[in-house]
């Protein structure tokens, strides 16, 4: 398996497919990659030479955020807005959707599982 900005891309698929097992690099980005290193986007990852992917370690280095630094700079985003009490930093804190999704009946993967609201038992049982 090649190994292009610390992670493992799989070897069996075209390039410009394993590129995208990158974070932050999608099928455009990977395809314009290639186009600016010369490669055919149809070869497969494990026919590239040591110097190709160099190539393609460099320019991902030089000119894209990707992996750990895109992440952190994500985290720090969201920590940003949650700091500043924006609404948008008020929802994350509250775990809500935060692009105008309507909550009443959806959104579950973000609220989580449904919680039970325990009714009062009336008078007359007691």
């Amino acid at each position: 398996m090649p190994r292009i900005t610390g992670v493992d891309i799989p070897a069996d698929k075209h390039i410009s497919i394993s590129l995208t097992y990158i974070r932050g690099i999608g099928h455009t980005l990977s395809l314009e990659l290639l186009n600016r290193v010369g490669i055919s986007p149809s070869v497969k990852a494990r026919d590239l030479t040591e110097e190709e992917l160099s190539k393609i370690a460099s320019i991902l280095g030089d000119d894209y955020v990707t992996e750990g630094r895109l992440r952190r700079e994500v985290q720090q985003n969201i920590t940003r807005l949650k700091e500043i009490n924006c609404y948008r930093g008020m929802r994350h804190k509250r775990g809500l959707p935060t692009r105008g999704q309507r909550t009443k009946t959806n959104s579950r993967t973000r609220k989580g599982p449904r919680k039970v609201v325990a009714t009062k038992k009336s008078v007359k049982q007691m």
